[in-house]
């Protein structure tokens, strides 16, 4: 396929393909890769994935990898405050497709327990994080159609505190009212260190909303998703 017909930001770079399964195949191996040459040397490898129908492919396809998924963290990029029996949880979707066979291994960290209050979850969640060893190495993010990343959707009243690095906090709690579920994100002060960043797509509509994007960067509050192409990264898409 050829290059979209809108200029990209200097500081992205993109993989296109025909179908999902030949991108989540070419994302796969990019991120096992990553998190290989991470494992390398001492430490822990990290890596923070998302939620939802287009990642399925991808996260299935990493999970076959041959890396040492003993010494790797798996996080969530944000989490629906719902029980993980619930359809929507994101955490039921990373233990069907990825946490499984010798991706097993690896030790997720969620961001969400069910029973506590939502700031009591924050609590608990920002005290787990405190088992990864930061920077992120591996950070694959998605975007819906309003242009809002992890959690990050521009109408949540607690989006810039979000966006602030200069803030502690690792995760929020968001309740846009377009969202029928507050939600638990990582903050920008989390997902902006990461060594490797992806934003994973499928679809002309994600297409044209990347178009849009790329176009007046500094407006982050009308799609939060700018602030990672500024920073840059690899956008995996498919048609």
């Amino acid at each position: 396929m050829k290059m979209p017909d809108f200029e990209l930001p200097e500081s992205v770079d993109m993989v296109i393909g025909d179908d999902g399964h030949s991108v989540a195949s070419l994302l796969a191996e990019k991120v096992a890769r990553v998190l290989d040459e991470r494992l390398q040397n001492p430490g822990r490898a990290s890596l923070a994935v998302s939620g939802g129908r287009t990642p399925v492919a991808f996260l299935e396809l990493l999970s076959c990898k041959p890396i040492d998924w003993s010494r790797v963290d798996v996080v969530l990029v944000d989490e629906r405050c719902v029980d993980e029996a619930a359809p929507d949880s994101n955490t039921r979707l990373i233990k069907q497709y990825l946490l499984r066979g010798a991706a097993a291994e690896a030790r997720y960290i969620p961001l969400w327990r069910d029973g506590v209050s939502v700031s009591e979850g924050c609590r608990e969640a920002e005290r787990a994080l405190d088992l990864i060893e930061w920077p992120l190495t591996v950070l694959v993010l998605g975007m819906g159609n309003d242009g809002h990343t992890a959690s990050l959707f521009p109408d949540a009243p607690e989006l810039f505190e979000a966006l602030d690095s200069r803030k502690p906090a690792r995760v929020l709690a968001l309740a846009p009212p377009s969202q029928s579920q507050v939600r638990l994100s990582l903050t920008l002060r989390a997902l902006g260190g990461a060594r490797f960043k992806a934003l994973h797509l499928k679809g002309a509509d994600k297409l044209e909303t990347l178009r849009q994007a790329c176009e007046h960067l500094d407006d982050v509050a009308e799609m939060p998703v700018r602030v990672f192409l500024k920073m840059g990264l690899v956008v995996f898409w498919s048609a």
